[in-house]
């Protein structure tokens, strides 16, 4: 895959090129809560057609979505790969974040619950030693290129 990389040393921004946009995220979204097919995807998200074609393809190439044919044989499911699972915790904390700063209070919106029914507990980022980690207490550092 050869990219044009926004900040190339930078795993967020990397992040960001390969799966950032609205659509890409929400169907990976979809595809956690169990869509397989394009028509899946397309009630789901209301996506136009040709943008949710072009989605779906980028998600294939960038090996997030595998794309297989369904048992009928008669069209293509779309399965999560291990790196599209990966991002389960990026989505869960894009919800968590939303639940917190894009609802008004009272206001109604779906919850993500865990197989008992029970909301998700906030997710923590934690140092090696256990303790909360924030911004006040974490640095980005430049990891040198393997010798070779």
């Amino acid at each position: 895959m050869t990219e044009d990389w926004t900040d190339p040393s930078c795993p967020v921004a990397r992040t960001l090129d390969l799966v950032g946009d609205r659509w890409s995220l929400l169907v990976v979204r979809d595809a956690m809560d169990g869509a397989r097919s394009f028509t899946d995807f397309q009630q789901r998200t209301g996506i136009a057609r040709n943008i949710l074609t072009d989605r779906l393809r980028r998600l294939v190439d960038r090996g997030v979505l595998d794309r297989r044919t369904a048992p009928s044989g008669r069209r293509q499911v779309y399965v999560l790969t291990p790196a599209g699972r990966d991002l389960f915790t990026v989505v869960v904390a894009l919800r968590q974040w939303g639940e917190r700063h894009a609802f008004a209070a009272g206001e109604a919106h779906s919850v993500l619950v865990d197989e008992h029914g029970v909301p998700l507990p906030p997710l923590q980022a934690r140092g090696s030693d256990g303790t909360l980690a924030g911004v006040d207490t974490t640095s980005v550092r430049k990891v040198p290129p393997p010798v070779s």
